[in-house]
C-alpha cells in the first residue's frame, strides 16, 4: 500500500449558501392551510398541525400555538388553581425558548412606544422545511380580517445590525408590499427569529386592528379556539411565502500523483512468491490505473474512499491531479 501525506495547501475549505423554497413540492407561497384530528386530542390543547393538503401525501407545513402570558383564553389544568392553563404553559414555554428566561415577556413597538400584549400567536415552522434557518428577507406573511389584507415582512434587508435574543438573531414584522420591502415601521406586528423557525405575532394589536377575529379570554374556549382565529386570518389571506437557507460546507482534497509515484501495482498477485515483479514489462515500464483514493488518518485507519468514474493511467510520464470534495 503506497501512503502520501498532505500538504497544508492539499486541503481547502469552502462555504457556500443554499436557499431554497421552504413548503412542500418545491413552493415558495403556501396558500392552502389543512388540519387534522387534533381538535380532540392533549396535543390539539397546545398547538395545531397545518399541512399542505388533505390529500394522503400531506406533509406537516408549520404550527400554531395560542399563549396568552396570564393563561387567559384556555381551559384550566386545575379548576382551583387560576391562571395555570395550557395558554400560559404555551406562553411560557415560547418565552423561554426564545428569550432564555421566564422573566423576559414579549415586547413589541406600536408608535415607539415598547407594549406587552397579553396575546401572542406562536408560528413555527416545521424543522425539515427550513432546514438551517430561514432566510430574512424571504417572509410575506398574509392575513386577512374585517378591515381587510395585511401582509407581513421582516426588516432584515434595512437593518445595518443585527440584533440578537438566547435564540439567536430576530427582526421585525411590519407591514410590506413584497417579501422584504416594508410599507411602515410605525406598528410591529410580529417578530421572526430565524435561527429557530419561529414567528410570534402580536394578537391583541391584530384583533385591535380587525387583521384577525377576538379570542374568548374570559372564559375557557367555548366558540372559536385560540388558534383557529389565526388560522382563519392567514386561510383567509393571500399566502404564506417563506424560504429556506443553509450553508453547505465542502472540504476539497487535492491528491498529486507525481511522475515517480503511483507506478506499481500493489495488488499481491502481481508479486511472485520469491519477492520479484511477475512480468518483465513492469519493470522497466510500469503501468497502473488509479481507479480509487483512500482517505487516511495518521494511525492508518481508512476514513474515506474516493471513487474515480473512469480508472486513470499512471505512469513514469504522467502526472495526476484528484480533487477530491466532501461536502458536510
Amino acid at each position: 500500500m503506497s501512503y502520501r501525506r498532505f500538504d497544508n495547501d492539499d486541503i481547502v475549505v469552502s462555504a457556500d449558501s443554499i436557499t431554497s423554497p421552504a413548503w412542500s413540492n418545491n413552493a415558495v407561497t403556501l396558500s392552502t392551510y389543512v388540519t387534522g384530528s387534533q381538535a380532540g386530542t392533549d396535543s390539539g390543547k397546545y398547538y395545531y398541525h397545518v399541512y399542505n393538503t388533505a390529500a394522503a401525501d400531506q406533509e406537516i407545513q408549520f404550527a400554531i400555538a395560542y399563549g396568552h402570558r396570564l393563561g387567559s383564553g384556555s381551559g384550566l389544568y386545575d379548576a382551583s388553581i387560576a391562571g395555570k392553563s395550557y395558554s400560559s404553559t404555551v406562553y411560557g414555554q415560547f418565552r423561554t425558548l426564545i428569550n432564555g428566561d421566564e422573566d423576559t415577556d414579549f415586547s413589541f413597538i406600536e408608535s415607539g412606544t415598547p407594549t406587552t400584549p397579553a396575546s401572542v400567536h406562536f408560528i413555527s415552522i416545521q424543522r425539515s422545511r427550513f432546514k438551517e434557518k430561514i432566510l430574512p428577507g424571504s417572509i410575506l406573511l398574509s392575513l386577512s380580517g374585517t378591515a381587510g389584507d395585511l401582509k407581513l415582512t421582516d426588516n432584515s434587508k434595512t437593518e445595518t445590525t443585527d440584533s440578537f435574543v438566547d435564540a439567536g438573531r430576530v427582526y421585525s414584522l411590519y407591514s410590506g408590499s413584497a417579501a422584504g420591502t416594508v410599507i411602515s415601521t410605525t406598528i410591529e406586528y410580529g417578530k421572526v427569529y430565524p435561527d429557530v423557525g419561529i414567528i410570534a405575532l402580536n394578537t391583541d394589536k391584530l384583533v385591535a386592528d380587525n387583521f384577525m377575529g377576538a379570542v374568548n379570554v374570559t372564559s375557557n374556549y367555548t366558540t372559536v379556539d385560540g388558534k383557529e382565529t389565526c388560522l382563519n386570518s392567514l386561510a383567509s389571506g393571500s399566502g404564506f411565502s417563506l424560504r429556506a437557507d443553509e450553508t453547505l460546507s465542502s472540504n476539497f482534497i487535492f491528491v498529486r500523483a507525481r511522475n515517480s509515484e503511483f507506478n506499481y501495482s500493489t495488488n499481491p498477485s502481481n508479486i511472485t512468491g520469491s519477492g520479484e515483479l511477475r512480468h518483465s514489462t513492469m519493470i522497466d515500464n510500469p503501468q497502473s490505473y488509479i481507479s480509487q483514493v483512500g482517505l487516511y488518518n495518521d494511525s492508518n485507519d481508512l476514513l474515506a474512499v474516493a471513487k474515480l468514474s473512469t480508472p486513470l493511467l499512471k505512469d513514469f510520464t504522467k502526472e495526476a491531479l484528484v480533487r477530491i470534495k466532501l461536502d458536510y
